[in-house]
């Protein structure tokens, strides 16, 4: 019997191309709205992740009480013989050492004499190592906007807003005044490369990039870091993975009274960063489960409509003879077909315009004009195992439920009346 049923539904278009067209389409959006979600909360989580936080981050205990302070005389020593130590017991992460600074960027004129002067948030990572991933995870390839990348020691890059504010080129030379991990004062000149712009107004106010050993050199940190961040080989965030980890080193140290002894912070541990990761985990379940009511509720409605337009064909059966029991299975059998191949269909559909905007995302970087929160200026989706099933909830079990209901009419038909209605 489900073979003639199927064959039915193929012979016949009017039964199943309608429903199958709109069951995909339901699923589609679906699948896309949920990749969608998945991804716009978790693309600031990730940015944020690359540029400071980490999946996880090491730092002394003295350091990440006052993490935002940015305290380098609190800083880890010791550092090469720390990050062979992750990744031994972590195998499969990948772990960079960095030192974020403050100080005073000075840009001299054709004298020597000051020309301009401004506050810079500096950062010190691996620029020119050739095993180094730093460049690109910060995508700093992309965002060049003059001028290249550090070649050799001694060069750094700007923000295209700080150089237009302090009037400087590629190749100008600037002085970097700042203190050391000593609390010292220090001076230190420095050529431009290149300059760059992330399209976030909080990176881009002032800010400055050199290699770390140029950071070392000029803090007086021989061998250190103000901390080593860690990331998970898959690329993105999973909370309760950088939680365990977490838990799992510092409960080497947990007997170390040391104040400079090294901890484990996972993402969702530092700063307010946790609060949005709960807010992100919350509300993308309820945007998502809200469009999936929605879409059940929709294609109820199609399976509904579509069951009570075939009333008529239902008397034609009833009036030969055909039991109610048996028009009503075959009906829901039916539902169940068209359910499974219009949520295979969307499915697809809904993964390949997911695929699409995860690779290249939507631009929206005319809106973050002024924005003082580290977002991302393009949009991406992100596909999950989810996406590959959550279709099925509304375009299949909503469609049997809308004919499943619309079907118990059948057993209300009076045999007697059905010649009167077929007339009509």
């Amino acid at each position: 019997m489900i073979k003639f049923l199927i064959k039915g539904l193929i012979r016949d278009k009017s039964r199943s191309r309608l429903p199958i067209i709109v069951v995909s389409i339901g699923v589609m959006l679906t699948v896309w709205m949920h990749a969608y979600i998945t991804g716009f909360m978790g693309e600031t989580i990730e940015m944020n992740a690359k540029f400071t936080h980490g999946h996880v981050k090491v730092m002394t205990r003295a350091y990440a009480e006052d993490m935002d302070l940015l305290p380098n005389d609190l800083a880890l020593l010791e550092v090469s013989a720390l990050k062979e130590e992750l990744s031994e017991k972590f195998p499969g992460m990948e772990w960079a050492a960095r030192i974020q600074f403050g100080g005073l960027i000075d840009a001299p004129d054709e004298l020597g004499e000051t020309r301009a002067q401004g506050p810079a948030v500096g950062l010190g990572l691996d620029l020119l190592s050739e095993n180094s991933k730093e460049i690109e995870r910060l995508n700093l390839k992309r965002v060049i906007v003059r001028g290249t990348l550090p070649q050799q020691p001694g060069e750094v890059l700007i923000s295209e807003t700080f150089s237009h504010y302090l009037k400087i080129e590629p190749g100008d030379e600037i002085t970097l005044i700042g203190s050391s991990m000593n609390g010292s004062m220090v001076m230190q000149n420095f050529v431009v490369a290149g300059t760059l712009s992330f399209g976030v107004e909080i990176l881009d106010r002032g800010t400055i990039i050199m290699d770390i050993e140029d950071a070392r050199l000029t803090l007086d940190m021989h061998d250190a870091a103000g901390e080593i961040i860690g990331f998970f080989p898959g690329g993105f965030y999973e909370n309760e993975q950088a939680l365990k980890t977490a838990e799992a080193f510092n409960e080497g140290f947990a007997d170390d009274p040391d104040e400079f002894a090294p901890v484990m912070k996972a993402l969702s541990q530092q700063g307010s960063m946790g609060t949005y990761v709960q807010l992100a985990e919350v509300w993308s379940s309820y945007i998502s489960l809200i469009f999936i009511f929605a879409m059940a509720l929709v294609l109820w409605n199609a399976g509904l409509l579509g069951g009570l337009r075939r009333y008529g064909e239902v008397g034609v059966r009833l009036a030969m003879g055909e039991e109610k029991g048996h028009v009503y299975r075959t009906m829901i059998y039916e539902s169940i077909f068209i359910g499974i191949a219009g949520s295979i269909i969307g499915t697809a559909l809904g993964l390949l315009l997911a695929w699409w905007m995860q690779v290249y995302g939507i631009n929206i970087e005319g809106m973050m004009d002024g924005a003082s929160l580290m977002m991302p200026n393009r949009i991406r989706a992100r596909i999950t195992p989810p996406d590959f099933y959550i279709g099925f909830i509304p375009g299949l079990i909503s469609t049997v439920l809308g004919t499943a209901l619309s079907g118990i009419g059948i057993y209300r038909r009076q045999t007697s009346m059905l010649f009167k209605e077929l007339e009509a």
